[in-house]
């Protein structure tokens, strides 16, 4: 079986913890060892979330910035950025998985992933990335030119999310899919680029992960892609009394549902996209249930009629 798993933000950051990289080895420790016992039977290709990442590290070079040649425009654009946090990942989830896996290959590769340049995302941010602000330090960071947008009590910097047209690198994920390496690819849905004179050039934005994963999956011909999190699947009526799990959907009931654009709702349209598509089904749930949601028994199971699941 061929599997593509998305690893959720939570996976390396958790809501509340500082932003450093031994909690992202601390909390890559459980992801690993859930993942792991898949690369034995199946071919894996693992994705992840970078928004965290992707932020701190465009606060870094505006620090740099604003230290040796004044405040302006960002002296690193968003697609480097996202390109030195798929990196930086990638790395600390090879060795993770290296404890787990012993001598079995594993690479991670810098995804290339074009968007179009007239996606109208470009004029309405709506992808948080970085840490959560205070109202006082948003007033100050917009002097950058940065948008935000509320995200709880706090604020979070917010930024073009292009749609995914096409995985550049497919061909070399395949090739290294054959030869039974375990893939980590399309780190926070791929360095973003778009088609200039025939040539690829960045672009500033941030690729939603789901989204690109759900690309990635349907090119590669995935038996099933897996959407894990840090919640048993989607919740009806979350956060009332009456909340419970919907355990199996079809793409057409998911996008009736009203759901966070930026959280749940993407991981919604991404499985919906991917089962339309393909006929193959999708699961949404926890990063520690992988066993059971590749079973069929947890999480939100999307497939293109609820019978097919028995």
């Amino acid at each position: 079986m061929r599997i593509v798993a998305a690893l959720g933000g939570n996976a390396l950051i958790r809501r509340g913890q500082p932003m450093s990289v031994q909690v992202q080895r601390d909390n890559l420790v459980a992801a690993a060892r859930a993942l792991a016992p898949l690369a034995a039977d199946h071919d894996l290709v693992i994705t992840h979330g970078n928004g965290p990442q992707v932020g701190w590290l465009a606060l870094q070079a505006a620090a740099w910035q604003d230290s040796r040649a004044g405040a302006g425009t960002d002296a690193t654009p968003l697609d480097v950025l996202g390109a030195e946090s798929d990196g930086m990942v990638g790395y600390l989830v090879e060795q993770a998985l290296a404890c787990e896996l012993g001598g079995h290959p594993i690479a991670t590769l810098l995804t290339q992933v074009r968007v179009d340049a007239d996606d109208p995302a470009f004029s309405a941010p709506t992808k948080p990335v970085g840490p959560g602000y205070r109202r006082p330090e948003v007033q100050l960071l917009a002097a950058r030119g940065w948008q935000f947008a509320p995200d709880g009590e706090l604020w979070r910097r917010v930024v073009a999310s292009p749609q995914p047209r096409q995985i550049v690198e497919l061909p070399a994920i395949r090739h290294l899919l054959k030869a039974g390496v375990v893939v980590v690819c399309a780190g926070g849905g791929g360095i973003p680029v778009v088609e200039r004179d025939g040539l690829l050039r960045g672009i500033d934005a941030v690729i939603d992960k789901d989204a690109a994963s759900a690309l990635l999956a349907r090119e590669l011909q995935a038996d099933i892609l897996l959407l894990l999190t840090d919640v048993d699947g989607i919740q009806l009526g979350f956060g009332t009394p009456q909340a419970h799990r919907l355990s199996a959907a079809t793409p057409r009931s998911l996008r009736r549902l009203e759901l966070p654009a930026g959280s749940m709702g993407a991981k919604a349209l991404a499985a919906a996209g991917f089962v339309e598509t393909t006929g193959r089904r999708a699961a949404i749930g926890r990063l520690d249930d992988v066993a059971a949601l590749l079973a069929g028994t947890a999480g939100t199971q999307v497939t293109r009629d609820e019978t097919d699941l028995g």
